[in-house]
């Protein structure tokens, strides 16, 4: 049986894995869509992906924990049909996470493709492509810098979350009590050395991801300089 150090770092982990892989499989072909689709109310879906990042975790928390009620249609038909109960599980807190993340993932991936030569995509049609194949042939290859990015920012921002989590699934040791959550306790109990680990766990992984981020755009903005 692991420490409960360890628990709460495998459970940070397994989040964050669990989160970005899901963003990444919706991530992709919404961003595709967010950068090439023309309609009236693309600014309003736009402004529905970007919410999560001026919206207060606590308020995307209280809604999240509305719609997970038996009162409410979708937790009344997860109860009713599936026997599942979202709040104050992993379960939830999953489903919260991806809802709170999804611009750390999209954004990124959008502006990446925007940023595609036009060119590249009418010759690979011309050439007889499907829009598919275009997509992880031509499209994917030249946005990695993009990709490596929205993965990176995701999983870095999902190993921090504290707001929404908290409201969405409490403090249950080996369920939902994440790092983000333990640093807080541990501090609340006067525990500053164990709430060290953790703080310094998660700066040291937050910093080693952005230097990442940082290593990779520099690499491809100086490919484009030759």
């Amino acid at each position: 049986m692991p420490s409960p150090f360890i628990q709460t770092l495998i459970l940070t982990g397994k989040l964050a894995i669990y989160t970005t892989s899901i963003l990444l499989v919706i991530g992709l072909p919404l961003s595709y869509f967010m950068a090439y689709a023309r309609f009236r109310f693309k600014p309003v879906l736009e402004a529905l992906v970007s919410m999560p990042l001026v919206l207060p975790p606590s308020v995307i928390g209280y809604y999240i924990l509305v719609a997970y009620s038996p009162n409410f249609w979708f937790g009344k038909l997860l109860s009713e049909w599936f026997d599942v109960q979202l709040a104050f599980t992993f379960e939830g807190i999953l489903l919260a996470s991806v809802v709170f993340s999804i611009p750390f993932m999209v954004q990124p991936l959008t502006n990446g493709l925007r940023a595609v030569p036009v060119n590249l995509r009418e010759a690979s049609y011309t050439l007889g492509k499907s829009k598919t194949t275009t997509f992880f042939r031509v499209l994917i290859p030249n946005i990695k810098p993009s990709l490596i990015t929205a993965i990176a920012l995701t999983f870095a921002h999902c190993i921090g979350e504290f707001g929404i989590i908290l409201m969405v699934g409490g403090n249950m040791p080996g369920e939902t009590r994440v790092a983000s959550i333990a640093i807080y306790d541990e501090v609340q109990a006067l525990n500053f050395d164990a709430a060290n680990q953790y703080a310094l766990t998660l700066f040291l992984t937050s910093f080693v991801i952005l230097t990442l981020i940082y290593t990779v755009n520099r690499k491809s903005d100086a490919w484009k300089m030759i």
